[in-house]
């Protein structure tokens, strides 16, 4: 390579940001670009639904593009949409939100958790958040130069994050506590009890509460608790939410926060210069998800639970330990008995036996010695995948001893 050459890739490489350069990639996407390139791999990689979204919600969007509804909508989403999540949150959890002021529609609630980030955080800032946890989080907050503090959670306490473990993390830099139960990637679900203390230490030291709950529908014989309903909790949570797992929408990307009109207006600030406004016709498809009502999420619930009960007794009846997840659809097995770390597993399964896992590894310090399986996948790939997983776990188990 000349001189000038290499001098010009070293330049051009100083131009990145030492934030962005120093953020590693998702561990998610890493195994969905492999297996895109693999033939007879069965996923339980990607959280996505593998049911396909509802008729009357497609067929309300194309009807949307014969009528012609192809522009821009307000930076905020379309009134009709806001309107109608302003119902549903009144209706399902008793809360009362102006859609004008204090609802935002986002380009999924991956955006949503950019945009409280953002809007936030000032240089420093802390957030406290679970470890493990959901890839973006950690990222999210660094990106907007806030500093995120992980608090370990383990198989032994069901995964859940408590009061006593946030506070002893608690400084006079932290901003806000961030959770996401039903949890990714272990599936667990906080109780009410312990949620109600963490939000007494939201009051106590005067921080704000952000609440991914977009698994918020899919749980499992226990009742979700929505954040903004807990006493003096609705001022002081940014709840994050959307339509892709419980309405199988995942590539419609419609999201939507909402919090106190000052939160959601800095939000929208951010959100009319980066995105604009979500697609008007995901945004009519959402319409029509609300006003469908839950026949059909209800039964694509009972499929995931189905599924859930066979995932976790196959994965243990092979020798692996399993945590049985209270939501979303994801089973968080242990790998330790191969003696191999959880990158290296998911590798090793995936080129050995074409089954696709996440590494726990991705989802923090404490999720090493873990895998993610997603049961979102058909009845039949489940246990091919599971006979495929004991023959690999046996195999090495074999070689351990």
């Amino acid at each position: 390579m000349s001189k000038s050459k290499s001098s010009h890739i070293k330049l051009a490489y100083s131009y990145i940001s030492e934030k962005v350069n120093t953020l590693p990639p998702s561990g998610i996407r890493k195994f969905f670009d492999l297996i895109a390139s693999m033939e007879g791999v069965i996923s339980l990689g990607v959280g996505e639904p593998d049911f396909v979204t509802p008729w009357q919600i497609r067929e309300a969007a194309i009807y949307s593009l014969e009528k012609g509804y192809t522009m821009y909508t307000s930076n905020k989403g379309m009134p009709e949409l806001r309107e109608e999540l302003a119902k549903y949150l009144q209706s399902r959890h008793g809360l009362s939100y102006d859609p004008d002021n204090e609802i935002l529609i986002t380009v999924g609630v991956s955006e949503a958790l950019d945009l409280a980030m953002r809007a936030i955080l000032n240089p420093g800032d802390e957030v406290i958040m679970p470890d493990p946890c959901y890839v973006a989080y950690p990222a999210c907050v660094a990106l907007a130069g806030g500093v995120p503090i992980l608090v370990p959670t383990t198989e032994e306490n069901s995964f859940k994050i408590t009061a006593d473990d946030i506070e002893s993390r608690i400084t006079q830099r932290t901003k806000a506590i961030l959770i996401g139960y039903p949890a990714n990637p272990t599936g667990a679900v906080v109780p009410k009890e312990e949620l109600i203390q963490i939000a007494e230490l939201a009051k106590r030291y005067n921080l704000l509460l952000i609440s991914d709950e977009v698994y918020g529908q899919l749980v499992y014989g226990v009742e979700h608790t929505c954040l903004a309903t807990l006493p003096e909790m609705r001022e002081r949570t940014i709840l994050l939410n959307g339509f892709s797992k419980a309405y199988a929408m995942t590539g419609w990307r419609i999201g939507y926060v909402v919090s106190s009109k000052d939160i959601t207006g800095a939000m929208t600030k951010i959100h009319q210069y980066t995105m604009l406004c979500a697609s008007i016709m995901g945004q009519m498809a959402a319409i029509e998800a609300l006003k469908a009502g839950d026949s059909e999420v209800q039964s694509m619930i009972r499929e995931y639970d189905r599924r859930r009960r066979v995932i976790v007794k196959g994965l243990r009846d092979i020798g692996l330990s399993c945590f049985e997840p209270k939501g979303a659809f994801y089973a968080f097995p242990s790998i330790k008995i191969t003696g191999m770390t959880s990158e290296e597993f998911a590798e090793k399964l995936l080129w050995e036996e074409k089954v696709a896992v996440v590494p726990g590894s991705a989802f923090g310090q404490y999720g090493e010695g873990y895998v993610r399986c997603c049961y979102a996948a058909s009845l039949p790939e489940i246990e091919e995948a599971l006979k495929r997983i004991g023959r690999f776990v046996e195999r090495y188990r074999r070689n351990k001893v």
